[in-house]
């Protein structure tokens, strides 16, 4: 499994690539790391690293996914970055900032309900598509008013991220 990490502003792809007691072995982007971890206690490791020893110190940072992450010389905010938190930016950044009317879908998911048709006027904030994705149901609306141009699922198709569900005009 490969998670996305963003640290002090920069993104990185990590992925454990083994484990044997506590040997790591884990790529971040395309650079392959083996280090000795030990967790010491709650929220404190030791790592090796080329014969180096750093101490690490986790801090809960507010969220489950927000981390403060201090070593004996800096302190690194830590983000990890799962779909559940691309698929609420992307939610977050439709909202306010784009001003196209299309509906994309965040994440993969199956549509549930599509209440309006090729055709029909719809107003700012009226709901337009309604997509199941991660034991979630998540409502669609128009940004803006508008007609629906286009339609491209139908109720109960499953989906890929990135697929264009409904066009406003």
């Amino acid at each position: 499994m490969s998670l996305e990490i963003n640290i002090d502003g920069r993104n990185a792809v990590v992925k454990e690539l083994g484990r044997e007691g506590n040997l790591v072995t884990f790529q971040v982007d395309d650079e392959v790391y083996q280090v000795d971890a030990l967790k010491l206690g709650e929220g404190i490791y030791s790592i090796i690293y080329k014969g180096r020893s750093y101490n690490l110190e986790m801090i809960d940072a507010g969220s489950p996914r927000h981390f403060t992450v201090n070593s004996f010389h800096n302190s690194y905010e830590v983000e990890v970055i799962d779909a559940q938190t691309r698929y609420r930016r992307s939610r977050s950044k439709g909202d306010a900032s784009d001003s196209s009317n299309t509906i994309v879908s965040p994440m993969p998911g199956k549509i549930v309900k599509i209440p309006v048709k090729t055709g029909d006027d719809v107003e700012a904030g009226q709901t337009l598509i309604i997509v199941s994705a991660m034991k979630m149901e998540s409502e669609f609306r128009a940004k803006s008013a508008g007609k629906v141009k286009s339609i491209h699922v139908a109720e109960g198709d499953t989906v890929d991220a990135n697929k264009v569900l409904i066009v406003v005009e």
